[in-house]
């Protein structure tokens, strides 16, 4: 079998310092970009993800130095941004994509923003549909649903728009257009998603207003740079979180790990299914709570997971997915339709891969039904390109019976570039 082998494990235990929130490094970058003054980012995700909005940002004319994980940025402001003179490149990140669409509605020139192959076979309608009802002019395949995209900004206007999904990227996005449109831009979502980016922008100094599932924010608003320290991905805690339940022994320690209220769903589910997570040393630093998590081996049960629970979680279903398959009784997914679009069909990747390694799953139009209590004898299983799949699939080896070869691996730099020599720690 190809691929990187991982082998079983019965005992465990350390600390572990996951790196920096993915969405967050995003922001922190691109708010930086868009602001007058230096933005000094510490402990930024070095993550393919986050590297190409740096890159993206540098062909926009933005200067920013880089040592290790410590990022400044030195932003003249929106208005200075440039045309850039080539294609800007997002590689695998919706996130940049996405946001940076918003960020350029109202910029004077053209410009074409493209990823990699996974990239431009994902949808962009419900970004570029409202950016286009506020005024910018978008071209694209498949009538702007798909990367290349085109676009020449220009004046906008302020308008409100209702989302058909809970997604912070496309409310991201129209807030970020609604800076630079006339009047007053707002979002109403059916369930809260994430809001890093209403929380960052007020300690960049804008007014952004949220009431419960709606955002507001008044166009002209300045941005100033600002220190953003970065709390660790509790997306990439959740695999631990999932080893240090499932494995016969020992306790994982993750510090400093972000905790905002739209992102702990992981942490509601696994304890609702018996997991043994504590949560220690809380605080709150730029805007973002944090905490330190402590995990111990626990005995899990199967739940359903569905409704207004699953935009709280719903980058983890991958590795709570390999969680259920192992818990006692049935666990249901619905309502997570969403996972269709991601770097993968989610869904159907991670239903084939479950079920290759002796787990008994069942594919739902918007989810999944797993028969728990299975033993994972192991095999092979691929990534294919989606960095989440490449780490639930390793630590599946890891809690199997005889071990699991994974595929394209390398997948998992996406959002975790340490995280195999991190597991090889963690296991001694």
């Amino acid at each position: 079998m190809g691929g990187v082998f991982i082998k079983p494990v019965t005992k465990l235990g350390g600390e572990i310092k996951v790196p920096g929130d993915k969405s967050i490094s995003h922001r922190a970058a691109l708010f930086g970009g868009m602001a007058h003054g230096e933005t000094h980012v510490s402990n930024f995700l070095l993550g393919e993800d986050c590297l190409s909005t740096l890159r993206c940002l540098k062909q926009l004319g933005v200067s920013w130095e880089r040592q290790e994980t410590e990022v400044w940025i030195r932003g003249e402001g929106m208005g200075a941004w440039q045309e850039p003179i080539d294609v800007l490149d997002a590689g695998n990140s919706g996130t940049t994509l996405r946001l940076m669409l918003g960020a350029l509605a109202g910029s004077p020139f053209t410009v074409t923003m493209s990823g990699d192959e996974s990239l431009r076979s994902r949808p962009m309608r419900r970004v570029t549909d409202p950016l286009k009802q506020m005024g910018a002019q978008i071209m694209g395949r498949r009538e702007g649903n798909l990367a290349p995209i085109t676009m020449k900004g220009g004046q906008l206007q302020g308008q409100s728009f209702r989302t058909a999904v809970a997604s912070a990227q496309i409310k991201s996005a129209i807030i970020l257009a609604g800076l630079r449109a006339q009047g007053e831009t707002s979002v109403e979502e059916p369930a809260l998603s994430r809001d890093h980016t209403e929380r960052m922008l007020r300690g960049f100094g804008v007014d952004v207003q949220s009431d419960r599932t709606v955002a507001r924010v008044h166009g002209g608003g300045r941005l100033n740079g600002q220190a953003v320290s970065v709390p660790g991905d509790i997306s990439s805690a959740a695999f631990f979180l999932v080893l240090g339940s499932l494995v016969g022994q020992g306790e994982i320690i993750l510090p400093d790990v972000g905790v905002n209220p739209t992102r702990t769903g992981i942490l509601d589910v696994l304890r609702a299914m018996g997991a043994d997570i504590e949560l220690l040393d809380s605080s709150e630093i730029c805007g973002e709570p944090r905490a330190t998590l402590r995990v111990r081996p626990a005995k899990l049960k199967g739940i359903e997971i569905s409704g207004d629970m699953i935009p709280r979680l719903i980058d983890e279903i991958p590795i709570l997915a390999v969680a259920a398959s192992l818990a006692e009784g049935e666990t249901v997914i619905r309502d997570a339709a969403e996972l269709r679009v991601k770097e993968t069909d989610r869904i159907s990747t991670v239903v084939k891969g479950l079920n290759a390694l002796g787990a008994k799953v069942e594919e739902l139009p918007d989810g999944m039904r797993i028969q728990g209590q299975t033993t994972l004898y192991g095999g092979q299983a691929s990534s294919f390109g989606d960095h989440r799949l490449a780490m639930a699939w390793a630590i599946s080896g890891m809690l199997s019976r005889e071990g699991v070869s994974v595929e394209d691996m390398e997948a998992a730099d996406v959002s975790y570039p340490e995280f195999l020599t991190v597991i090889k720690k963690v296991a001694g």
